[in-house]
Parts: C-alpha cells; sequence; structure tokens
C-alpha cells in the first residue's frame, strides 16, 4: 500500500491536473449549463466508467501498447477529434439544436448522455498516456504488492478527478435557469460551443506524439 505521504502528495497532483480545463471539462460544463446539473451528472458517470476502464487496462499492462505500438496513440487520437469535429457540427448545424440544448431527457436521452461521456473520455488519449506515465512515479515495491499500489493509486485519481467534476456540476448548473429566460443565450451559446469543440478537436489531432 502506498505511504501516506506519497498518497498525499499523488492527490494534490491529480487535483490540480483534474481543474485543468479539457474535453471532459468543457463538456460536462456545457451539458449543465445547458441542460441542467442531472444531465451533467450523467454524463459525469460516463466519464468515471472511462477513467475505470483505463485505470483498468493499466493495471493490466494493456495501455502499454500505446508506447509499444506508435500508430495506436495516433489513431484514438484522431478519432477522438473526429468526435470532437461532430459535437462542435451538431451545435452548429443550420435548423440543428446544440446538443447542450436544456431539455428534458428521457430514458434514451439519458443513456445518450451517459454513453457520450464515456466516449468523450475513452476517445480522450491523454488519459491513457496520464496512467502510463503517472502511476509509476507513485509505485514503490517495498511497500508491497505493485498490482495493489496501482489500483489503490487508480481509484483515488478517479474518486479525486470525479469530486471535482461534480463540484463544477454543481455550479454550472445555476446559469441553466438564467439562460433559459433569454433566448438569444442559446444560440449564442451553440457558436460558442462549436467553435471551442472544434479548436479541441484541431488541437488534439495536430498535436505530435510524445
Amino acid at each position: 500500500m502506498p505511504t501516506l505521504p506519497t498518497l498525499s502528495a499523488f492527490i494534490v497532483l491529480v487535483f490540480g491536473m483534474a481543474l485543468i480545463p479539457g474535453p471532459n471539462m468543457v463538456y460536462l460544463i456545457s451539458r449543465s449549463i445547458c441542460q441542467g446539473r442531472a444531465a451533467g451528472l450523467i454524463s459525469l458517470g460516463g466519464v468515471a466508467l472511462g477513467f475505470a476502464a483505463y485505470m483498468v487496462c493499466t493495471v493490466l499492462g494493456i495501455t502499454a501498447l500505446f508506447v509499444a505500438v506508435p500508430y495506436a496513440y495516433d489513431a484514438l487520437r484522431l478519432a477522438g477529434a473526429a468526435y470532437l469535429l461532430y459535437l462542435g457540427w451538431q451545435a452548429v448545424r443550420p435548423g440543428g439544436r446544440s446538443p447542450f440544448a436544456t431539455r428534458h431527457l428521457s430514458p434514451d436521452s439519458s443513456r445518450k448522455l451517459f454513453t457520450m461521456g464515456l466516449a468523450t473520455n475513452l476517445l480522450n488519449p491523454k488519459v491513457a498516456m496520464l496512467y502510463l506515465s503517472l502511476l509509476p512515479q507513485f509505485i514503490d515495491p517495498a511497500q508491497g504488492s505493485v498490482f495493489e499500489q496501482s489500483v489503490i493509486l487508480g481509484l483515488t485519481q478517479i474518486v479525486v478527478a470525479v469530486t471535482v467534476h461534480a463540484s463544477i456540476i454543481a455550479g454550472a448548473g445555476v446559469f441553466a435557469a438564467l439562460l433559459g429566460r433569454h433566448a438569444g443565450c442559446i444560440s449564442i451559446q451553440r457558436w460558442i460551443m462549436g467553435t471551442v469543440l472544434a479548436g479541441l478537436a484541431v488541437r488534439m489531432a495536430s498535436e505530435g506524439r510524445r
């Protein structure tokens, strides 16, 4: 098991990383502002599952494929960029509604929100790189099972990230009612979010392998 100083340092580090804006944060804030707090939390469930999937893959050593097979990183990176472009197009397409527009959630819509949150996280290769490059730095074989330490650190990162994002969702949801009173704000938001998502997609696609 990691020592208390090691675990404390890890928590501080992943807390700071969770506050850095990225695809997950943009998606969750947009959902919360334009569709309500419940939608943001449903999407966060998908994001959390994505973290868990990458954590399990890292613990089992599967994520090492991104290093052993260089094109694996590129394939996931480009797929993630294409997905962000799709979200951006849905926001600004003529006659369309923003995927972040406020509306009542049916069970199908809830499932879709969860799936989109999961996809947003899984299609971000930086999450895989985070686990692969970060966890080994805090693992000390002298402290016991490497597998156990990896699981504890991975679960800690998930708890910290989910807590930070949930707090952001709680604050963002307050603005949903204000947007509902001004129809023009929805139109402006659609174009702002479409532009932001497209910018993130271009940035992700243009980044080289590290």
